[in-house]
């Protein structure tokens, strides 16, 4: 056993993992065992080559292991990781996610001061490869970038804000006791951008008697490239985002209460869409992040109806 286990997902990550490996080789000494747990998610290129290359001289003060996840979606690799895990903290991290040298440090002592935290996230800072488009602070958070200020503070289930699973630390035990060993979202596979899967995964931890928090001492640096500040990147991402949606507002809607609380999101929606087009009206042709808000907000209508259709008319492979 161990007292910490860093998680790194990946899928095709030959090109970015190295800098993930050589961050955390460079971590100081501490005092508690901890070890670092690459999740292959099916990669097709030279992922499992790149691990064995660092195993050959990565030290045993920090083993550094591999597991093959064969089922395509971040939720399969996340499940994986929870059950190899030697550790009941297990902190994720992703193939583009660059930790702070002392990330790993904060994340141990954090659960250590906070034994009701189930999970708690960590202060993301994006490392952009070109600059922003104009308001892009209004989507930031889709591209799990996290700045919540300097001070730690937990996530009150009446917000209905949850952070997302890069960077975040879990509670082996929260995990278990409450997250099923099925998700309805897997994650983006096969072209969909279908996200939610971290929200999906919180939003039952929060539900039981754990706590969800933020922590700010925790910073990683997320590279995005070119690419994904495109229009019809952030365009597609939004549409996966609000797609997911009648999945984790349903979780924390009591039972009895889900076809009322359908019916007033579904009303909430269109209200948004209206507010939003007198707002921005023709700007939503020329302005990618207008453009972005209003196909959130449109998929977010649409969810209830697509996931029924996903769930029930679409034959599971």
């Amino acid at each position: 056993m161990t007292d910490l286990t860093v998680a790194i997902c990946t899928f095709n990550g030959e090109q970015r993992l190295p800098e993930v490996l050589d961050r955390l080789h460079r971590v100081n000494p501490v005092p508690f065992t901890w070890d670092v747990l690459v999740i292959d998610n099916n990669s097709t290129d030279s992922t499992p080559a790149v691990v064995e290359r660092y195993q050959t001289d990565w030290g045993d003060d920090r083993p550094l292991r591999y597991c093959f996840e064969p089922q395509q979606g971040l939720a399969y690799a996340r499940q994986c990781a929870i059950r190899e895990s030697t550790s009941d903290l297990i902190g994720f991290l992703d193939d583009d996610n660059i930790p702070e040298l002392d990330w790993v440090a904060a994340a141990y002592t954090f659960g250590q001061e906070h034994p009701a935290a189930g999970a708690y996230s960590s202060r993301i800072y994006g490392d952009f490869e070109v600059e922003p488009p104009a308001n892009f602070q209004r989507v930031a958070s889709l591209l799990a970038l996290t700045e919540r200020g300097a001070e730690a503070h937990r996530y009150e289930p009446t917000q209905k804000v949850l952070p997302p699973a890069a960077g975040l630390v879990i509670r082996k035990q929260a995990w278990l006791e409450n997250v099923p060993s099925r998700s309805l979202l897997i994650g983006r596979v096969h072209g969909s951008m279908l996200a939610g899967e971290d929200t999906e995964v919180l939003s039952h931890i929060q539900q039981s008697a754990w706590e969800i928090w933020y922590n700010p001492a925790m910073q990683i640096h997320h590279k995005i490239p070119h690419w994904r500040l495109e229009r019809d990147y952030l365009v597609r991402l939004c549409r996966g985002v609000g797609l997911s949606r009648h999945v984790t507002r349903m979780l924390s809607v009591p039972p009895w209460q889900r076809p009322l609380a359908v019916w007033a999101y579904l009303l909430n929606d269109l209200r948004k869409i209206a507010l939003h087009l007198l707002k921005y009206g023709p700007e939503v042709k020329t302005d990618p992040i207008a453009a972005c808000e209003l196909q959130l907000f449109l998929s977010s209508l649409a969810s209830p109806f697509y996931i029924w259709k996903k769930e029930y008319l679409t034959p599971k492979s």
